[in-house]
């Protein structure tokens, strides 16, 4: 197996012409019908920005397993710095029709590559997932999900016990014990934080911008509804309501003092080292503190309480991650296929996830929850699920047009002089007039 960190610094140039001289030699084979010859050599590419999941492929030996069926095709895996190269890349390379054989999206994503994407509705990997379908494009499945995810909260007991707080079961109480751990800790020490964010890299932000919108009624559609709204961020929209609380929430200094100059990584290790409360993030937060060997003895989760009554149910977004797809760049489309059905297999898949946090996706693979996450079900009451649509190709095109970017929006809610009314008012003329469009 090839792997091989590219920067995207240097990518236009390096890529297109290692692709041009790589692609004759291993793409020998055009979407066809019929049984494949096991002895067919090749080369297969796709990329990650997930460094875990790049460590399992070399530890589980991906390629040797693959080649147990394929014995003459070899894996080429590219592993990048983080999902925006890799989206960057992606756009880049099917400017040039030079897409990986293989690739994954986001739900955010799937839309703008949608045109890129074979059907693979009638594999046996696709009718065996349990989110596939709810991310179909046009009743096509264009990206089977490999993760299933959830975010969470994750905090130190201890520091709650010492501190005198207990699990928010609502978003009033959700600020005030972030307040209250503050001012407990940050009296001895002007660095804490009662919650560890990374404000600075603008995605870690999306638990709450992301979600919240959608979590405040449970719509997993919500974004697409957005898309048939003319004003969609005017007062009483579930988007304003939420976006007005997290920036109130932004300004009460609980990230710490200067939650714009550090990145993630950053921001995580102090979480690790206990110089905050708490963290929120998907499953590979999970990973990243097992893999530095840290006692989570004292490490339990909850559930963003987007909701304003204990009463009231805790809507929880769920969403298919590392959604893999067949892209119609390829020459190798039959070998490609056998790929992605190998990929969500006996013969790889329950090993792979059974070493990510993340929980399983497959109907035919089960999986226990780590103690971390089963602490999230017990702290967390009248918890509801939802299935979590990152928008479709409206959406999208909208998104493109008012360059409405959630996340950077999130970020300036941080900076002194944002005024989130200006933005709203903004937001509406520009998504109106580009609807009109």
């Amino acid at each position: 197996m090839r792997k091989s960190n590219i920067y995207l610094g240097i990518f236009s140039l390096v890529f297109l012409f290692l692709s041009g001289c790589a692609g004759n030699e291993t793409k020998n084979e055009t979407k066809n019908e019929g049984e494949l010859d096991s002895n067919i050599k090749a080369t297969l590419t796709f990329g990650t920005w997930d460094a875990d999941s790049m460590k399992l492929y070399e530890e589980l030996d991906i390629e040797g397993r693959f080649q147990e069926l394929y014995p003459n095709v070899s894996l080429e895996i590219e592993e990048m710095k983080d999902d925006t190269e890799y989206f960057n890349a992606m756009k880049i390379r099917a400017s040039a029709g030079e897409l990986p054989d293989i690739m994954f999206n986001e739900t955010v994503t799937l839309a703008n590559f949608a045109e890129y994407l074979y059907d693979l509705s009638d594999t046996e990997a696709a009718k065996n997932n349990i989110l596939a379908d709810g991310y179909s494009v046009d009743g096509e499945v264009l990206g089977i999900p490999e993760k299933r995810q959830e975010e969470y909260v994750f905090f130190w007991r201890d520091q709650f016990e010492e501190a005198g707080v207990d699990v928010p079961q609502t978003w009033n109480e959700f600020v005030e014990i972030s307040k209250k751990l503050q001012e407990y800790y940050g009296a001895d020490n002007k660095d804490y934080m009662a919650i560890a964010l990374g404000a600075k890299d603008e995605w870690p932000i999306y638990p709450l911008i992301e979600n919240m919108p959608s979590g405040i009624s449970g719509n997993g559609q919500y974004w697409n509804d957005m898309a048939k709204q003319d004003t969609p961020f005017e007062e009483g929209t579930d988007i304003n309501i939420a976006y007005h609380k997290i920036n109130d929430f932004f300004k009460t200094g609980v990230f710490g003092k200067d939650p714009l100059g550090m990145g993630y990584d950053q921001a995580f290790s102090i979480f690790m080292q206990k110089g905050a409360a708490m963290a929120m993030d998907s499953p590979i937060g999970l990973t990243a503190i097992k893999s530095e060997g840290i006692d989570t003895s004292n490490l339990e989760s909850f559930y963003i309480p987007f909701r304003e009554s204990e009463d009231d149910s805790l809507y929880l977004p769920v969403r298919g991650d590392f959604l893999m797809g067949i892209t119609k760049n390829t020459e190798n489309y039959e070998l490609a296929k056998e790929f992605v059905e190998f990929y969500f297999s006996d013969a790889w898949y329950p090993d792979y996830i059974s070493k990510l946090a993340s929980a399983s996706t497959m109907e035919t693979v089960d999986k226990e929850l780590d103690p971390v996450f089963e602490s999230a079900e017990r702290n967390s009451s009248n918890v509801v699920v939802y299935t979590y649509n990152g928008g479709d190709a409206e959406f999208q095109k909208l998104v493109t047009e008012t360059r409405f970017d959630y996340k950077k929006l999130g970020a300036q809610m941080f900076e002194p002089d944002f005024n989130i009314e200006d933005v709203f008012t903004k937001l509406n003329k520009d998504w109106k007039k580009a609807r009109q469009e």
